[in-house]
């Protein structure tokens, strides 16, 4: 037996006959009567006694009609079950991420949801991209925001993009209201420069190891992370190579611009979670709302570097 045929039964007892029932099913009287005779082939006995030009439901029938009633009871309780997920607008949202990301992206896409949708909740922290990782692994957070593409195992890409890197400026700098593209190469002879650790990620920025070694060593100050950076530039005239989201950070504390540079050095941003398929469907509707907006975050940047 099958739901179809079920129907067909159910309608034809509410209906109290058979072309009643094709109008309410919207189908027709002849497969009306098929379903109803395919179903008491299945049953095993019969569901209808005719009675003169109506059928009326056998002994057998209606005791089976009411343990079918009490199965459409179920289906009309998980009906209003799956309408009351679907409207809900309620949950909580755990994210972590970069800190490149903490202070604008993302507090920025929260801002819109977090003022349109009073019944969602959000956990925000801010950690390394290794750290993250191993947390969507470990389910203890729902979207990651790494700054590297994420190929590790229980780790699913919701979305990735990358930016060109810029060079941070003090804002008296005489390069900081020429147009045109900053060329590394030029500078390094006379500018000094801020480093990550006494040194500059290579494989995540495509920087050529020569002028990665000619930065090294014009260099006297090294940050542990982008806006302490932006800091040093500010304070000291020394200038840095910015992911193009920390150097927004950086310019809105003041101080400091930044310029497109000629060299081609990327940064990666992903979005993660453990699988797509375990997130709410405010979770999701979040991560496609922060999506968009690093992406017009990009084209902003990118639309920078194309200007003479």
């Amino acid at each position: 037996m099958n739901l179809r045929q079920l129907e067909a039964f159910r309608a034809t007892i509410r209906a109290g006959s058979v072309t009643e029932a094709a109008n309410m099913m919207h189908i027709s009287q002849p497969s009306v009567s098929r379903l109803i005779a395919e179903l008491e082939r299945a049953t095993g006995f019969a569901l209808f006694a005719r009675v003169g030009r109506g059928l009326t439901p056998t002994v057998e029938g209606q005791q089976f009609y009411k343990g079918v009633e009490g199965m459409f009871v179920g289906v009309a309780r998980l009906e209003d079950l799956a309408r009351s997920i679907r409207t809900t607008q309620g949950g909580t949202i755990s994210i972590s991420t970069i800190q490149s990301l903490a202070a604008i992206e993302l507090p920025a896409a929260i801002g819109r949801v977090y003022r349109e949708n009073p019944d969602i909740r959000f956990k925000i922290n801010s950690r390394n991209t290794p750290a993250i990782l191993e947390a969507v692994q470990m389910h203890q957070v729902d979207l990651g925001i790494v700054g590297r593409e994420a190929t590790h195992e229980g780790v699913e890409t919701l979305f990735r993009t990358s930016a060109p890197y810029v060079c941070l400026l003090p804002e008296d700098h005489p390069l900081a209201d020429q147009g045109g593209l900053i060329d590394l190469e030029e500078l390094v002879a006379n500018e000094t420069f801020v480093t990550f650790g006494g040194t500059y990620p290579d494989t995540m920025m495509s920087m050529d190891p020569a002028l990665s070694r000619k930065l090294q060593a014009r260099s006297r100050l090294s940050a542990a992370n982008m806006p302490l950076a932006g800091a040093l530039v500010r304070e000291t005239g020394a200038l840095a190579i910015a992911d193009p989201f920390s150097a927004e950070q950086a310019t809105r504390m003041g101080g400091v611009v930044f310029r497109p540079l000629s060299q081609n050095l990327t940064y990666f941003v992903s979005i993660v979670a453990a699988g797509r398929e375990q997130l709410s469907r405010q979770a999701l509707a979040f991560s496609d709302l922060l999506a968009a907006q690093l992406s017009a975050r990009v084209a902003y940047v990118e639309a920078l570097s194309r200007q003479p």
